[in-house]
């Protein structure tokens, strides 16, 4: 099922079946208008034509952005009724799946990219979505929000939990269950070893390029499987 006007995107999923499906928003407010500020550096880090997998796509905004501008063959994983809606209407191929349960559905090295954005530190198993990232794919990409920016410390200093623009929930309702900084991203990283190739960090729409681990809300890594490539 293709929205109005839209080509009809070849599927890299084969003969899998394909459902409406939808994501969970990690914030309370509504997203901008277009792709944000880090989806487009996601995008500038995936090849042309190749084969991407969004997981937690919401509505579909980065994977139609991809197939408009890089032509890539992509599918989404989701699991909010409302999200799967807005991202079929968009022309995007989504699977319905939660992403707790594994990515036992796709093959080793399915993939030549799989993106995780703003969805990792509401995993309850971060290590076994990293891993399964890292065997479906050569690349992965994930972003979250960055528990090291400096109001935050003055936050805890004055005895509250921090509440910012990324990170909205208060400690009793938030869904993100695993906060981490920079560095601590970086020795996960490591020992699963993963070869980190590339970071960007935000703060909004704005990059931020000078004390990243302080003065950004939001960190974009990519990262290398370890696994060896069958065309390698």
């Amino acid at each position: 099922m293709s929205a109005p006007g839209r080509p009809k995107r070849e599927s890299p999923l084969g003969g899998v079946a394909r459902s409406a499906l939808g994501g969970a928003m990690l914030t309370q407010s509504q997203a901008p208008q277009g792709p944000r500020a880090d989806l487009l550096r996601i995008a500038e880090w995936i090849d042309p034509g190749s084969r991407v997998l969004d997981l937690g796509c919401a509505d579909g905004t980065l994977l139609a952005h991809l197939h408009d501008t890089r032509q890539v063959r992509g599918a989404g994983v989701e699991l909010d009724d409302d999200s799967v809606i807005a991202a079929v209407r968009r022309g995007v191929q989504v699977i319905q799946q939660n992403l707790e349960e594994g990515l036992a559905l796709f093959g080793d090295g399915q993939f030549d990219t799989v993106v995780l954005s703003q969805t990792l530190q509401s995993m309850h198993h971060t290590e076994h979505i990293l891993r399964e990232m890292a065997r479906v794919a050569r690349y992965g990409i994930v972003s979250f929000p960055n528990f090291g920016y400096w109001p935050h410390g003055w936050s805890i200093l004055f005895g509250r939990m921090p509440v910012t623009g990324q990170m909205p929930y208060e400690w009793y309702n938030t869904p993100n269950i695993h906060l981490c900084t920079l560095r601590d991203f970086q020795r996960l990283a490591a020992k699963l070893g993963l070869r980190i190739t590339h970071l960007a960090t935000f703060h909004g729409q704005r990059e931020i390029r000078f004390l990243q681990g302080w003065r950004s809300t939001l960190a974009v890594y990519r990262f290398e499987s370890p696994h060896p490539r069958a065309d390698a």
